[in-house]
């Protein structure tokens, strides 16, 4: 039977099912066989509790359940409410006001605000830049609209920031392309946990400022999808300063979910933000981040615009988000030092680590380790260069169980 019936390809390569869900699913169903305390389900990326189940902000909950049919019935403007463009901005830079002319530009969660991204500062068949470790829908948000992925090395053979293979690929697509877009996801990357230190960033912004004399577009989109369940919200923004130290034709861009910080995931709410250098630049992208929104979504899910206004007009509403948060953001922080800790007594390699809702392994075999593994009731993704395992939806005594029991499936093969 042919691969494709009326359907074109287009280029495309799309699997029968999503690989994540899949496993997700296969999880599932071992856990309704055998019961929950025999299945070890760590491919979900969300924040669960000990139990399973999904952690939802109570002081987010309570102002949801005060909206009225308004409020969230009603279409929301194309571009987003006016108070959710000012909140957004506000949750995103935190005590930060910047020196930049900013716009946010509402969207579909953080997936959406990539795809904007990438829709309007490249050109079909350009490749965007990001690095191996990466997240893997990164390849069809950009394949979906006729781009490619192209990586650098993240981490150098000392586990350090690789900022030299950085430079080779910027500088390389800088030479053949009318403008270069790269994802740099941090603080608390997805799949790695790392994050780029206040060192790392100097070398990433005098790469870009290098690349700029070219006078071409230069367009940082950092995705900061788990910028609060990093540490301290402060700390982890105190890279945005060095977002304005460059030329007029580098452009970066903040790529802002609600989902995670919020625990809003089936809302589907985020943003981009620009930090520009002139007027002209933010009205641009504001312009054009809008025009893509009409001919995709239309507009983005006004309920989440409105809680987001009312939790940031009311300061100790927002002190008690912030709190609970801090909350959870600890327990996810302990589940992920309890890993590191595993790992090393097991004498298990992990990639280097800081904070956030994964850990990875590098691996040779990874699909023949994770279908091992799932033979024993420990469900984890296998990426392009090794395993994922989300400690964000496991509990602290089973972040503890799965590095030996990793360590002793690669040992096996």
């Amino acid at each position: 039977m042919a691969e494709y019936i009326l359907a074109r390809k287009n280029g495309r390569n799309i699997p029968k099912e999503d690989k994540i869900f899949g496993i997700s699913n296969r999880a599932k169903k071992m856990i309704a066989e055998k019961g929950a305390e025999n299945v070890i389900n760590a491919t979900i990326g969300s924040l669960l509790d000990d139990d399973g189940s999904l952690i939802v902000l109570s002081s987010v909950d309570e102002v949801f359940r005060t909206l009225k049919p308004v409020e969230y019935a009603d279409y929301a403007p194309i571009c987003g409410t006016p108070a959710f463009r000012e909140a957004v901005k506000k949750a995103a830079f935190g005590s930060f006001v910047p020196e930049s002319f900013t716009e946010a530009v509402a969207a579909p969660g953080g997936t959406g605000a990539l795809r904007n991204a990438i829709a309007n500062y490249s050109q079909p068949q350009d490749r965007i830049i990001t690095s191996d470790w990466h997240w893997a829908p990164y390849n069809t948000i950009a394949g979906e609209i006729g781009r490619s992925i192209e990586t650098f090395e993240l981490f150098t053979d000392d586990g350090s920031f690789n900022w030299q293979s950085f430079r080779e690929k910027v500088m390389e697509l800088v030479g053949i392309q009318e403008s270069v877009v790269m994802i740099i996801n941090t603080p608390a990357h997805n799949p790695t946990g790392y994050s780029l230190t206040l060192d790392d960033w100097d070398r990433v912004t005098e790469v870009l400022t290098e690349a700029a004399k070219t006078g071409k577009a230069i367009v940082p989109v950092i995705d900061a999808a788990y910028i609060d369940f990093a540490g301290d919200e402060e700390e982890y923004r105190r890279f945005l300063p060095k977002l304005e130290t460059m030329p007029e034709n580098v452009l970066p861009i903040i790529a802002y979910s609600l989902s995670k910080t919020f625990t809003l995931y089936g809302t589907r709410c985020g943003a981009l933000i620009c930090m520009a250098k002139t007027r002209q630049i933010a009205d641009e992208f504001k312009r054009v981040c809008e025009f893509s929104s009409r001919g995709s979504w239309s507009n983005d899910t006004k309920a989440a615009q409105v809680l987001l206004a009312k939790i940031y007009d009311d300061e100790e509403l927002l002190e008690r988000v912030s709190s609970e948060r801090a909350k959870y953001r600890d327990m996810l922080l302990a589940r992920g030092r309890a890993f590191e800790e595993e790992a090393a007594k097991a004498g298990l390699k992990i990639v280097p680590f800081d904070a956030g809702f994964f850990a990875s392994i590098p691996c040779d075999d990874p699909d023949g380790i994770s279908a091992e593994l799932e033979k024993q009731g420990l469900f984890i993704v296998p990426l392009a260069k090794g395993l994922r395992v989300s400690v964000a939806s496991i509990s602290e005594e089973k972040c503890r169980k799965v590095p030996a029991m990793i360590k002793a499936a690669m040992e096996k093969r």
